[in-house]
């Protein structure tokens, strides 16, 4: 694979003669509901910003959430899809960090007790079936979206100033996460397309991946073929589309290899993938 990174890299071939890749991935799948996770705001796509907002999506003092029920519904039935058990109560928690697209600062997730949980999925490779577990699938509500003017690239870097678009905020999204069972990019893209197919089979969501509804973040380690013990792992965030998560896990893979190489040691981050520079 050709990459066009800043420092050289060793072949990915040869990487693979001493390293193993652990991968596991988390998929953030927008719900089809007509309304939002706590709210009655509508989810329609592509509406003007900042019109499909309420108090209780915003985050202002006194709005209180209630449920939407077809939301749960969704979850479940993506739980039993994926051979999930389902939990008879759960609970929803504040995942508390900054968000510059989050009107509250927080987002309504679950993190000890999901709904979905201990569940797994066949996926077909070369004519191989190999079992993929799933850890969890918990329900949350998504962020707002923020847009970047200015600058050559539409990040926040190097931009004059942002905009932020709320109609998003609170949008219904099923987290699911699997364990580390991936050994290579071509597996996790499998993988994707095949839970994209189940997701879109059962009629909770579009799988419009240019639109956001089905992404994914990869979770990606390797280790000294025969060791047992998992590397230090780095999050790739945001990936919608297939051919780019092969490509971005592929490129981390390298990365880490050349400073396993190198004697150094990999540190845990969140990174983001530029499919322009491949890196």
């Amino acid at each position: 694979m050709s990459t066009q990174t800043k420092t050289p890299l060793v072949p990915f071939d040869e990487a693979l003669t001493r390293y193993e890749p652990v991968m596991g991935l988390e998929v953030h799948v927008e719900l089809g509901t007509n309304t939002k996770m706590f709210c009655g705001c509508a989810t329609e796509f592509g509406a003007e910003p900042n019109t499909q907002v309420c108090p209780v999506c915003l985050g202002l003092p006194g709005a209180l959430p209630v449920v939407n029920a077809t939301a749960v519904e969704s979850a479940i039935r993506i739980g039993l899809a994926l051979n999930c058990e389902i939990a008879e109560w759960c609970r929803f928690a504040r995942k508390n960090y900054f968000y510059p697209d989050q009107p509250k600062n927080f987002q309504t997730s679950q993190y000890d007790e999901p709904i979905a949980f201990d569940g797994y999925t066949d996926v077909e490779v070369d004519g191989e079936v190999y079992r993929i577990e799933i850890e969890r699938a918990h329900m949350e509500e998504d962020t707002g979206k923020s847009l970047h003017v200015g600058g050559a690239t539409g990040r926040i870097h190097g931009a004059e100033y942002s905009l932020l678009d709320y109609n998003r905020a609170g949008v219904p999204l099923i987290e699911i996460v699997s364990k580390p069972d991936l050994r290579s990019a071509q597996d996790a893209a499998n993988y994707l397309r095949g839970l994209r197919a189940v997701l879109m089979a059962i009629g909770v969501c579009d799988g419009n991946m240019e639109e956001g509804s089905f992404r994914c973040d990869a979770n990606v380690s390797i280790r000294p073929i025969g060791e047992t013990e998992l590397g230090t792992r780095c999050e790739l965030k945001n990936i919608n589309s297939f051919r780019y998560v092969e490509q971005a896990i592929e490129v981390e893979i390298l990365r880490h290899a050349r400073l396993l190489d190198e004697g150094g040691r990999v540190e845990q981050q969140t990174r983001l993938y530029d499919s322009a520079k491949r890196e």
